[in-house]
């Protein structure tokens, strides 16, 4: 049979739906299907939003088979290979839906055309799934302190390393764990195991990206996808639930991000961690500390995480990671660690910090609770080296207390207080390094030790 092909067009005026269905009749014995997509861009004045158009895929049955967003203006499916962020497979006779999601939309309206091709003939190959493995034994070191970024991108979505790119930056950063954050999709997971190493652990994840805030879901089983389509908080919840159901977590990605849609919009009841420290230090970054340091003091502990949200060659993957307290490296263990809170973050692998609280010989560490008495002597001890020309500040819940500057061979800083006076006291290591958004940089920065 020939190959057939159709052209859709349409247009969106500004107050368009979220999400738009192009219905797609694919006949019995077809074994690829190809879409294209243009859209016009016209020049808007300064201040005005233009047209941006994402684009993704449904097969018969809501069966989820891709998506690319903006990143890309075509995509082919067959059951040997997909384009990066789409699913492999077998192109099933039925009722394919092309979404269209109009993310910014122009004041005049946009205009579209998308080209469908469908192609015809037997079956290649099937495509033979590679995940990652879920040990990295040569990093294995039992109960220790592992590094690790969670919010990452590479060509699978809007990124521009390859997975073996990120696999041997990572490496180079010094992690000992990476979480596989692909926007909307989990077509990456399909393929890790082809870049693996014994030495660094890759988990399975994916940011889902709504239009009222961004959520990485980790440890994910490979292949299972979390739907995205929602504004209502009342729709978060049963993903939320899904990704519980899979011993993963959920993470409130930066908070305050410019951008259309990163904001977050949903409140913090469902979310298991709040990323407070996204990429380069910036104005959203102090912001959302200085949020997150309010929810403190009004007793609601998310644990806070940081991780790089790496897209371009030149975002430096482990700017920042998290430094997690886990009974050894494998996925449940290291979920474990960030449920409790037991995790601070730091800008790179140099960095080293040890903060602990002590009452009559029993010490406590990040994320625990130390049982104290009121008028009884807290003794509060941070080490701290790999931060040279820094300054180390030791915060509770009435703001900064004491600190201390961290010359090039390192620093131990001590305090004393009371739980009549600190309801917990945490850790944040500063630069006094201007950024063109902030008048210092954050070097790391600690979860609490809680004192009643």
């Amino acid at each position: 049979m020939d190959d057939l092909t159709s052209t859709i067009r349409g247009s969106f005026d500004p107050g368009a739906p979220d999400w738009h269905y192009l219905p797609v009749d694919v006949p019995q014995g077809a074994r690829e299907i190809e879409v294209r997509y243009r859209y016009d861009r016209p020049d808007v004045p300064f201040g005005v939003r233009g047209n941006a158009l994402d684009i993704g895929v449904f097969g018969p049955g809501e069966r989820f088979r891709g998506w690319s967003g903006g990143a890309r203006d075509a995509f082919t499916i067959n059951a040997t290979e997909a384009t990066p962020g789409y699913l492999p497979g077998r192109i099933d006779p039925g009722e394919w839906q092309i979404v269209l999601a109009p993310y910014t939309i122009c004041p005049q309206g946009m205009d579209f055309e998308v080209d469908v091709t469908v192609r015809f003939g037997p079956d290649g190959p099937a495509f033979q799934p590679n995940p990652a493995p879920a040990t990295a034994p040569a990093a294995d070191r039992g109960r220790a302190w592992y590094r690790g970024d969670g919010h990452m991108h590479t060509v699978y979505s809007d990124g521009r390393r390859t997975p073996g790119e990120l696999v041997a930056d990572a490496r180079a950063a010094g992690l000992d764990f990476i979480v596989s954050t692909e926007h909307n999709t989990t077509s990456a997971h399909l393929q890790w195991g082809d870049h693996a190493t014994e030495d660094l652990l890759i988990l399975n994840g994916e940011e889902v990206t709504t239009r009222a805030g961004h959520w990485p879901a980790w440890n994910l089983p490979a292949g299972k996808w979390i739907d995205w389509r929602y504004r209502d908080p009342r729709e978060l919840e049963k993903f939320v639930d899904e990704v519980h159901e899979c011993g993963g977590l959920v993470v409130a990605a930066h908070p305050f991000g410019p951008c259309i849609g990163c904001t977050w919009e949903f409140g913090y009841e469902r979310a298991d961690l709040v990323e407070v420290w996204n990429g380069t230090w910036t104005l959203d970054d102090e912001a959302t500390v200085i949020a997150w340091d309010g929810l403190l003091r009004a007793d609601r502990w998310i644990p806070a995480v940081g991780n790089s949200d790496s897209h371009m060659h030149h975002d430096t993957i482990g700017l920042p990671h998290n430094v997690v307290l886990a009974d050894g490296l494998t996925g449940p263990q290291l979920m474990q660690g960030f449920a409790k809170g037991r995790n601070w973050i730091a800008e790179s692998s140099a960095v080293q910090l040890d903060f602990t609280a002590t009452v009559d010989g029993q010490t406590a560490g990040v994320g625990e609770r130390l049982p104290t008495e009121p008028g009884t002597p807290i003794a509060i001890e941070v080490k701290a080296s790999g931060a040279p020309d820094t300054h180390i500040r030791i915060l509770d819940h009435h703001g900064p207390q004491w600190g201390g500057y961290v010359p090039a061979e390192g620093a131990t800083v001590s305090w004393t207080t009371q739980s009549r006076y600190s309801k917990w006291v945490r850790v944040e290591i500063r630069r006094e390094q201007p950024t063109p958004t902030t008048r210092d940089t954050m070097v790391a920065l600690t979860n609490p030790i809680f004192f009643r």
